[in-house]
C-alpha cells in the first residue's frame, strides 16, 4: 500500500515541476510553443489518472465505489461494440439531430422577431422561464408525446437548445453600436444588409457562446432523457441499467465514452469560432505571436 502512495506523490511532484517549467517558458518557435501548451493540461490529466490508480490500489478501496483507471479502460477495450451502439444512438443521433434543430431554430426565429418590440418582449421572459425548467420534468413528457426511441430526447434537446440559441442571438443583434447603424443608414444599406453585413457579423461571438453552451446542454439532456425511456440501448439506459447490476466499471466507461464526446464537440465549435470571429479582439488576444 506504501509504495502506490509513495509512487503517486513522487509522479506529481514530478509532473508539477515539469507543468511549472513548461508554462514559464515562451518558446521562439510557434510549433514548440503550440505543443507546450498542449502538453501542460495533458500531462495534468495523466498524472490525475495516475494518482487515482495509485489511490484506489494503495487503500484498497473496492471496485463498487470507485473503479481504477486501469479497471475502466479495460471494461472499454472489452466492450467496444456496446459502446458504439450507445454512442450512436445517444450522440448520433439525439444530440446532433436535437442540437442543429434546436439551435438552427432558435436563430432562425430570433432573426424574424428581431424587428418586433412585441414579440421579442414577450418571448424572451418566455426564454428564460423554459430555460429554468429541470429536463427531469421535461423527459418524461416529451417521452409520453414522442415515444420512447430517440425522436423524444431529439425533443427534450431541442427545447434545451432553442432559447439559449434565441435569447444569446437576439442579443448579439443588438451588438452594433447606433454609430455604426448610423452609417450603414447612410450609404442607403436596406434592412436585410444592414443584417447581413453589419449586425449579424457583431452578432457571431454572441451566436457561438450560445452554441458552445449548447453543445454540453444537448449530451446533458439526451443522457438524462434516456433515464425515462428508451429501447435497450443508448448511453443514459446502459447507465441506469448498469449501475442496478453493480456493474460500476461499464458505467465509468459509458462516462468517460459521453466526456470524450462532449470535449470533442465541444472543441470542434471553438475551433469554428475562431476561424469565423479571428477579427474579435477575445480571438485576436488568445492568438500566439
Amino acid at each position: 500500500m506504501r509504495g502506490y502512495l509513495i509512487f503517486a506523490l513522487m509522479f506529481w511532484l514530478v509532473a508539477w515541476g515539469v507543468n511549472e517549467w513548461l508554462v514559464r517558458q515562451r518558446f521562439a518557435a510557434l510549433p514548440a510553443q503550440r505543443a507546450a501548451n498542449i502538453a501542460v493540461p495533458l500531462l495534468f490529466g495523466i498524472t490525475l489518472l495516475v494518482i487515482w490508480e495509485c489511490v484506489v490500489r494503495g487503500f484498497d478501496i473496492p471496485s463498487i465505489l470507485l473503479p481504477a483507471p486501469s479497471m475502466i479502460w479495460t471494461r472499454l477495450i472489452h466492450s467496444t461494440p456496446v459502446l458504439w451502439a450507445d454512442f450512436q444512438q445517444t450522440f448520433l443521433k439525439s444530440v446532433l439531430t436535437g442540437y442543429v434543430a434546436g439551435c438552427g431554430l432558435g436563430f432562425i426565429v430570433a432573426v424574424l422577431i428581431d424587428r418586433s418590440p412585441f414579440l421579442k418582449s414577450g418571448l424572451l421572459p418566455i426564454g428564460n422561464f423554459v430555460s429554468a425548467l429541470p429536463v427531469v420534468g421535461i423527459a418524461p413528457i416529451m417521452v409520453m408525446w414522442f415515444g420512447f426511441d430517440w425522436p423524444s430526447k431529439v425533443a427534450v434537446v431541442v427545447i434545451m437548445t432553442f432559447f439559449p440559441m434565441l435569447v444569446n442571438t437576439v442579443q448579439g443583434l443588438s451588438a452594433a453600436s447606433s454609430m455604426e447603424r448610423d452609417l450603414m443608414h447612410t450609404y442607403a444599406a436596406s434592412p436585410w444588409q444592414t443584417l447581413i453585413k453589419l449586425r449579424l457579423p457583431a452578432a457571431w461571438p454572441f451566436i457561438f457562446n450560445a452554441l458552445k453552451i449548447n453543445s454540453t446542454l444537448a449530451l446533458i439532456g439526451a443522457i438524462v432523457a434516456e433515464f425515462f425511456g428508451t429501447p435497450i440501448v443508448g448511453m443514459g439506459f446502459r447507465i441506469s441499467t448498469e449501475v442496478g447490476r453493480s456493474n460500476v466499471d461499464m458505467v465509468w466507461a459509458e462516462i468517460a465514452v459521453a466526456a470524450l464526446a462532449g470535449s470533442v464537440f465541444y472543441g470542434l465549435v471553438a475551433l469554428a469560432e475562431k476561424a469565423v470571429t479571428f477579427w474579435h479582439p477575445s480571438v485576436r488576444s488568445g492568438q500566439i505571436r
